[in-house]
This record gives C-alpha cells, sequence and structure tokens, in this order.
C-alpha cells in the first residue's frame, strides 16, 4: 500500500531548537548526578517550550526538549525531598540534643 504524495510542507524542513541537547543532558544529569541542575533544565525546557509553540514551526527535537524538562522537574522534587529530609532529622536530633542538655 502506497501513501499518497501531498507534496513539501508549507512550512519547510523542520527545524532543530539549538538548546535541545543541552537542556535533554541536563535532565538527565539532575537525575543521575546532581539534583541542583534540575531547576535549571526545568527553566531552560519551560523557556524553549515557549519558544517552539509560538514560532509556528515544526521542530525536531520537541521531544528532548520535553524529555530534559520532565527530568529537570523529577530532579528538582528529587532535591526538595532530600533538603526536606535533611531539614526533618535535623530538628529531631536537635531537638533531642537540647532537650539532652537540659537533663543534664
Amino acid at each position: 500500500m502506497s501513501y499518497p504524495n501531498y507534496g513539501p510542507s508549507p512550512y519547510g524542513p523542520p527545524l532543530t531548537h539549538p538548546n535541545g541537547t543541552t537542556i535533554l543532558i541536563l535532565g538527565i544529569l539532575s537525575l543521575v548526578v546532581c539534583s541542583l541542575i534540575g531547576p535549571f533544565a526545568w527553566v531552560m525546557g519551560n523557556r524553549a517550550l515557549r519558544e517552539i509553540d509560538s514560532s509556528g514551526y515544526m521542530y525536531e527535537n520537541r521531544g528532548h526538549v520535553q524529555a530534559g524538562r520532565i527530568c529537570g522537574i523529577v530532579g528538582t522534587c528529587l532535591m526538595l525531598a532530600v533538603i526536606g529530609l535533611y531539614a526533618f532529622f535535623a530538628l529531631i536530633f536537635g531537638g533531642v540534643a537540647i532537650l539532652d542538655g537540659l537533663d543534664g
């Protein structure tokens, strides 16, 4: 079965967003190496998606931008969870140390 040839796309060939690969790499690194990179991937991904959506052109690496943005969101959430866990343990052990000091 053959599909009909509708001719060239009215938008021309798909474009590549210049920050697509950078956003994807930052997002992956925020999950694997250092979650402090997560907010950068998240913000850059939001900005790139806004640029892609407002341009009206087809971008071949929109999926890379979306994946990097989502990885950045997850990395940021993991970072906040770890910070919250450290704060919780600091309050618990700090409270125990203060109460122990009051007894002695």
